[in-house]
């Protein structure tokens, strides 16, 4: 799913349940039905890996739509969690006070490291 200034792509995570959605570009009021669809595509997973480290911007709305995702993970008894939050997008989730309620990794690696060690 795609514009021409934001991305998303989608890749199977290391077992059935898990899945790794990859933010490209900015994530504003414009691009944010691309995040939505990939989201409600895998609705319903057991873990759903954000990585962030091709995200350069990200504003409200984008925010907004992690945070409703996040919560219909949990309704579903998943989770949605966050990776490479580079320090443009970092400071946005400190700023509002989001950042406290995502588990955030360095890096999608030590995300699934921890993972198989049963994280």
């Amino acid at each position: 799913m795609e514009s021409e200034r934001f991305a998303v792509t989608s890749a199977p995570g290391p077992r059935p349940g898990v899945v790794v959605l990859s933010l490209t570009g900015e994530l504003d009021h414009d691009t944010a039905d691309a995040l939505r669809s990939a989201l409600r595509q895998w609705s319903g997973a057991e873990r759903i890996l954000v990585d962030c480290h091709d995200l350069g911007f990200c504003d409200s709305t984008g925010l907004n739509v992690l945070l409703q995702a996040r919560l219909h993970a949990l309704e579903e008894g998943g989770r949605l969690e966050l990776a490479g939050l580079r320090p443009p997008v970092a400071r946005m989730f400190e700023i509002t006070g989001a950042r406290t309620v995502f588990r955030v990794y360095e890096n999608v690696a030590e995300a699934l490291t921890e993972q198989r060690a049963g994280g």
